[in-house]
């Protein structure tokens, strides 16, 4: 019976160890997505075990007639995601995360006023990429929720759809 359970462990640490993923240990590059007009990302991330790692992304946008209301407005937002990440097959993976960040927005109504705010929110993020093995590049598509926002989203929730390039170092 001995044998048969620590057969068994060995065999799920085998599986376990097979499914991990060196990632790389830093990479610098873009986000580019549509967050309601949240155009692009610098974006870091810094591997800290095989299979896990952190993102840090600083972003900007610029709209204009937002929402067809005749506003204008202008942001800066910093995000900051735990992920883990997990290895489909040859150099294609999927990641989960969770963080938050910081931001900052101003605005110009129709009637020429102008506004100032800041923000926190909450984030998720969910996505999949590739890491080139003849070049030090990284692709990835990935998803991100967000929660808060002091006003700066409609009813407190954004959501990002977004392509990254990095390149891996």
């Amino acid at each position: 019976m001995k044998k048969i359970i620590l057969s068994a462990i060995m065999l799920i640490g085998l599986a376990f160890s097979a499914q991990a993923q060196d990632i790389s240990e830093n990479a610098l590059g873009l986000r580019l997505g549509d967050n309601s007009g949240f155009g692009g990302e610098v974006s870091y991330q810094r591997g800290l075990s095989s299979n896990n790692r952190l993102e840090l992304d600083l972003g900007w946008r610029n709209r204009t007639n937002y929402n067809n209301n005749g506003y204008d407005d202008n942001a800066i937002k910093l995000a900051g995601l735990y992920q883990w990440v997990w290895n489909i097959d040859g150099g294609f993976n999927w990641y989960a995360g969770v963080g938050g960040g910081l931001g900052s927005y101003n605005y110009k109504d129709n009637n020429g006023y102008s506004y100032h705010d800041t923000f926190a929110f909450a984030a998720g993020d969910i996505g999949i990429e590739y890491g080139f093995k003849e070049v030090p590049l990284l692709i990835s598509l990935d998803f991100r929720p967000e929660l808060g926002g002091s006003g700066y989203y409609e009813n407190n929730y954004g959501s990002d759809v977004a392509l990254g390039i990095r390149y891996k170092f």
